[in-house]
């Protein structure tokens, strides 16, 4: 039987999600949890660690222990400029990024298939109706 929440078919669908991309993650050394880390530098570069933090709605230890985790294992640079330090992507950053990102896309052409383009478009704006409504 099909859950019958949506939140149980996201969890089913975030499942499904990580299993995709968790052996693609480890061919680069980076974890699930530390992916969204390299997307959200990739796409704000030069943000700082407490925007980061933020924005991603994470605990400041949890972010800096990540960070801290992400700089020695050479994906991002935290450079102090006058009382903060702002977060870059390193050359293995940006490739991780790019393959990061094309996970995304990737997982959604192949299990979206089952839907028209116009279902597909419709779902997409539906969700983020409903995450945008009930954004913190």
């Amino acid at each position: 039987m099909e859950p019958a929440t949506v939140s149980s078919c996201i969890l089913t669908l975030h499942r499904r999600f990580a299993a995709y991309t968790t052996q693609r993650l480890q061919e680069l050394g980076l974890s699930f949890g530390m992916m969204y880390f390299v997307i959200y530098v990739g796409k704000h570069p030069g943000c700082t660690p407490s925007e980061l933090t933020q924005r991603l709605h994470l605990d400041w230890g949890h972010s800096q222990r990540s960070l801290t985790k992400l700089a020695e294992d050479g994906f991002l640079t935290k450079e102090k400029s006058g009382r903060s330090y702002h977060l870059e992507l390193t050359e293995k950053g940006r490739t991780a990024f790019a393959v990061c990102h094309r996970m995304f896309y990737d997982w959604d052409a192949r299990n979206l298939t089952g839907l028209t383009a116009d279902e597909q478009r419709q779902l997409l704006e539906l969700l983020h109706k409903a995450a945008q409504k009930g954004s913190m």
